[in-house]
């Protein structure tokens, strides 16, 4: 039996082998090539890393109240840059522990994080965790565009390993602290810190740290001032993260969700004067141009006066009366004698509808106009005690009639304003002449489009809220024209001012004893006439106004110290059901000025009491368009595009 030879096999299979080893090889080095090829073309394709790196950002305008409160800030939120030493040591864990627990320990991206992340989504059945880790995260923010794609990927982990090479752990978490985005326009960990907790971020407390690294994640979702309910609970979810990894202790973690939510430290500033906030900065470009600067806006509005009238006017659009008349919307309008803005509403709602009624919605006056024209009347001769007949009048064919539908006979001018007598308003408009009257509302400073009708006298030129209240604000301080106006001062970031306010007005436009001969008829009609809803115990003086079919229904009045207007209606001009000037207007205005003068000393009007002052010179820096005489406000997107450019 021959003997069978055990090499034969082994010779076979290493026969078999060579061959696999050899294409093995071949095949290794080729996609070794390949992969080389691949980096390479990637990473010819990476952006300029130097000129990626430096810093580029649009300018933001922050807005402040007269008291100094941050109203608004428009555009991007830039705090300062912090380096991760100076930081509390509970902020960078929070954002280790919610964000790339191994950062310390990989070199740019993480194959162990990536896995754990996929098994935790294929567990919960969605996407929980990113595989991205910081270092990436940090790449994607300096250089790459949010382009999501396999070529962007692979470029995000090429320049994750050259910020591993270039920068230590903490330049690199220090990079991405100051570069992410965290919500509300804020941009960098000091910026949030500062938006949201009005602190630098230096200064955060545990609770806040964890808030903030929780922010990185859904910025737009979370953040505390859109969504405080959401940010409250993600942080109670970063905490949890800082127990599991050992950064807490279950007892320091109670501490500081007990501390942090207890003291409410989202900094909750209410939005208030949104609609004041955007005509404001319709009007930066014509004080200042600096495309290119962050500027600091400080502004006329009295923050409580705001909140009371923002209060007063959802307190009346809600109540029976206004739903049962069919009223959907109000504005007002607050002034200081001089043409200030301290309060401005421009809607019952700026989320729901951002256009500004009180600065860009023009509308009929009806008889609050009366004033201007009987002004027109005085310096054509008139006087507060001329007479004229409550009777039937016709002019060129159109017949006016008195909302009563009565007439009175022989009425003086001052019973007239007060009745708000139509008839007489109509005769005084034709013994003045429509020219006076027209130049007499622009020396007041309105530049809306008058028409020359016999129905001027009656109000049926729109006019805006601002103007008209803007108008009577020169009867209130004697006869001197104001611009309302908003901004106190420009500067930018570096304190450099490139505009500050230096005086108001358009010097003298009425002589003085016309004036206090129309304010003394106002004080009439709020003490015995259409206006009698709007007194509330002080010396005030006003007029109401309604347009035709209850469109539109006004109170415009004023006192010593400060001037309002109220307008009430709907947008689509669908009349009211019998509301008129003397009823949820003058009730409206009474509520704002009352509470407005609970702390301020009862006085007299000052153009009914003082010899008149010496005038004033003309401001010459008043708004460019309101000294060409616009006649209405830009649009909204105008005026961004004007600000901002585009």
């Amino acid at each position: 039996m021959p003997v069978r030879d055990e090499a034969v096999p082994e010779q076979r299979q290493g026969r078999l082998l060579r061959p696999l080893v050899k294409w093995l090889a071949v095949a290794a080095i080729w996609a070794v090539i390949a992969l080389g090829g691949l980096v390479a073309w990637y990473g010819a394709t990476l952006p300029d890393v130097d000129l990626a790196a430096a810093p580029t950002r649009q300018p933001s305008i922050r807005v402040l109240a007269a008291d100094g409160r941050e109203l608004a800030t428009v555009g991007e939120y830039y705090g300062q840059a912090v380096a991760v030493a100076d930081l509390p040591p509970a902020l960078p864990k929070a954002v280790i522990a919610t964000e790339d627990r191994r950062f310390y320990d990989h070199f740019g991206f993480d194959l162990i994080g990536i896995g754990r992340a996929l098994v935790a989504n294929l567990r919960a059945g969605t996407v929980v965790q990113g595989g991205s880790t910081i270092t990436q995260q940090a790449a994607k923010n300096l250089f790459l565009t949010p382009e999501r794609s396999l070529k962007r990927k692979f470029q995000e982990v090429l320049l994750a390993l050259w910020l591993e090479q270039k920068f230590s752990k903490d330049q690199i978490l220090a990079i991405y602290l100051n570069r992410a985005y965290f919500g509300a326009g804020a941009y960098g960990v000091d910026a949030a810190a500062r938006k949201f907790f009005d602190r630098p971020a230096t200064k955060v407390t545990t609770y806040q740290a964890a808030l903030l690294a929780g922010l990185l994640k859904a910025p737009s979702r979370d953040n505390p001032i859109s969504n405080p309910e959401g940010a409250q609970a993600r942080t109670r979810e970063v905490i949890a993260r800082m127990i599991e990894v050992g950064y807490l202790t279950p007892a320091d973690a109670k501490a500081a969700l007990a501390q942090g939510e207890a003291a409410s430290s989202i900094r909750r500033q209410p939005q208030i004067g949104r609609y004041f906030v955007d005509w404001v900065i319709a009007q930066i470009g014509q004080y200042a141009i600096a495309p290119d600067r962050d500027l600091l806006v400080r502004t006329t509005l009295d923050p409580s006066l705001q909140n009371l009238a923002e209060e007063r006017v959802d307190k009346v659009l809600a109540s029976a009366p206004a739903v049962e008349s069919g009223v959907a919307q109000a504005a007002v309008v607050v002034l200081a004698p001089d043409g200030a803005v301290r309060a401005m509403v421009g809607g019952q709602d700026y989320w729901k509808s951002p256009f500004n009624r009180a600065a860009s919605a023009y509308r009929q006056p009806g008889s609050a106009f009366k004033p201007i024209v009987y002004l027109a009347g005085l310096e054509a001769g008139l006087k507060p005690d001329s007479r004229f007949e409550d009777a039937p009048v016709r002019v060129a064919g159109w017949q006016p009639r008195n909302f009563t539908g009565r007439y009175r006979g022989n009425v003086t001018l001052t019973q007239a304003m007060a009745e708000s007598i139509n008839t007489v308003a109509v005769r005084v408009g034709e013994y003045a002449g429509a020219d006076r009257i027209v130049d007499v509302a622009r020396r007041l400073g309105v530049t809306a489009d008058l028409r020359v009708t016999p129905s001027l006298s009656l109000g049926t030129s729109e006019i805006s809220l601002v103007e008209l209240t803007g108008a009577y604000a020169s009867l209130a301080n004697g006869g001197f024209g104001v611009w309302p106006y908003g901004i106190e001062s420009i500067h930018d970031a570096s304190g450099r001012a490139l505009y500050v306010r230096s005086g108001s007005g358009l010097g003298r436009v009425l002589a003085p004893a016309d004036a206090a001969a129309v304010t003394a008829m106002l004080v009439q009609a709020v003490k015995s006439g259409t206006g009698r809803a709007a007194n509330f115990g002080r010396p005030i003086a006003g007029k109401t106004g309604t347009s035709q079919n209850f469109r539109d229904a006004w109170f415009v009045g004023f006192s010593a110290d400060l001037v309002a207007g109220v307008w009430v209606g709907n947008d689509d001009d669908t009349p009211m059901k019998s509301v008129t000037g003397g009823g949820l207007p003058a009730q409206l205005w009474r509520g704002i000025m009352a509470a407005a003068h609970a702390k301020l000393p009862d006085r007299p009007l000052p153009s009914l009491t003082q010899p008149p002052a010496a005038a004033p010179p003309p401001v010459v820096d008043e708004p460019r368009e309101a000294r060409a005489g616009k006649a209405h406000e830009p649009s909204l997107w105008d005026r961004l595009m004007r600000v901002f450019g585009g």
